[in-house]
């Protein structure tokens, strides 16, 4: 009796040291990959913001030319004010946050590509060394932000994929930081990348 009373009682402790060394595996697990995802986040924002810095340079080139349209400067000028303003917080990055970016970010894209269109009209412009290097570093740079975006989407799909499985979701749903995360979605049109080459005219 003694003895089925020991068996039964090491059976029991042994249960709860296997239940509990697969929630710390689990939960170290998901730490892992969400780390991975804020340090693949802070990357996107690194490329965006190197966008960014390079527009006020890029403005002031065209401004310098006679006659050119004061609205598309501004349209420029506000939407990086808008994009530079939004910030989203490392550790919710939902889909609700994450596309509130891309729009904020989509919006100064747009901008930059009718500026460039119109730069079409000004022959002067394109023939300015400054603004054939800014054309190939903003070329560069809208490489590298797909480039970061393509992998944080893969960084996003694994802690998902993995977050999403059972029995995992059990703990998954029990810490607010290791919610589902938001991807970065392509519109609709946008299988080609953005044209800012203005060596054909």
């Amino acid at each position: 009796m003694k003895k089925d009373f020991l068996i039964s009682i090491s059976t029991i402790f042994i249960v709860i040291f296997l239940i509990i060394f697969w929630i710390t595996g689990t939960y170290n697990q998901l730490v892992q990959l969400n780390e991975n995802i804020k340090t693949q986040w802070s990357q996107v924002e690194n490329a965006y913001q190197r966008r960014s810095d390079l527009i006020p340079n890029l403005v002031n080139i065209v401004k310098g030319s006679s006659n050119f349209e004061k609205n598309t400067l501004n349209q420029v000028i506000e939407s990086r004010a808008k994009a530079t303003s939004i910030n989203i917080n490392p550790d919710n990055l939902n889909q609700n946050q994450v596309s509130r970016f891309q729009k904020s970010q989509e919006g100064l894209n747009n901008s930059i590509n009718r500026l460039l269109l119109i730069v079409e009209n000004y022959p002067n412009l394109k023939s300015i060394q400054n603004f054939s290097e800014l054309q190939n570093q903003l070329e560069g740079t809208e490489n590298r932000i797909n480039v970061e975006r393509n992998k944080f989407n893969d960084k996003v799909n694994n802690f998902n994929t993995y977050r999403n499985k059972f029995p995992k979701i059990i703990i998954s749903n029990f810490f607010s930081q290791f919610r589902e995360k938001g991807y970065f979605k392509s519109k609709i049109g946008s299988e080609k990348a953005p044209i800012v080459d203005f060596d054909n005219s």
